[in-house]
């Protein structure tokens, strides 16, 4: 039996949808539009740290990192106008598909206690944000230095209307949910 990836199975969901919520037309089935990746590096001020953040961000994705910097200065938090607080990497095509086949079938399974990702992190437009608590789950990062830990967001963008969608959309393509999410 040959083993589907990720992007094959995105591109059969259509037949496994259309069964489940009656849809009539290929277009109405949900799909992942693109993912994106998003790091900050909070009250961290070491020039050299902050660039191992973008780096290993960069390794991860498979793209370059952008900066992005505070919009605001706020004195409290120390941050000017134009400092950068963190980056982001929007991963669309054939990036996106092995990111989440890297995603599923490696990261996931390698993080503590990992007992499967929560239904209630879908937002109102049908969008689910996942925190990876340790960037050192991914394979391409080394774990020479311990130390400089930083977790991170992945979003994953799609078409879904409901919860129900993006629920039934992340079960096909590999996605693991908690038990008591499941019911």
């Amino acid at each position: 039996m040959k083993h589907q990836t990720v992007k094959e199975k995105g591109t059969k969901t259509y037949e496994a949808l259309k069964a489940e919520f009656g849809y009539t037309n290929k277009l109405q089935a949900p799909k992942i539009l693109k993912v994106v990746l998003s790091a900050t590096s909070g009250s961290i001020k070491d020039p050299k740290k902050k660039e191992l953040i973008g780096d290993r961000l960069t390794k991860i994705a498979g793209q370059k990192a952008t900066q992005t910097a505070a919009k605001k200065s706020v004195a409290s938090f120390k941050v000017r106008q134009g400092d950068v607080v963190g980056w982001q990497s929007t991963l669309r095509g054939e990036r996106m598909w092995s990111f989440i086949e890297k995603l599923v079938n490696v990261a996931l399974p390698r993080t503590r206690d990992f007992r499967g990702i929560k239904l209630s992190a879908v937002d109102s437009m049908g969008n689910y944000t996942l925190g990876i608590k340790e960037h050192t789950v991914f394979p391409e990062t080394s774990d020479e230095e311990l130390k400089d830990v930083f977790g991170f967001a992945v979003t994953l963008v799609t078409t879904a209307k409901t919860k129900a969608e993006v629920k039934a959309l992340m079960e096909y393509l590999g996605f693991l949910f908690r038990k008591e999410d499941v019911k």
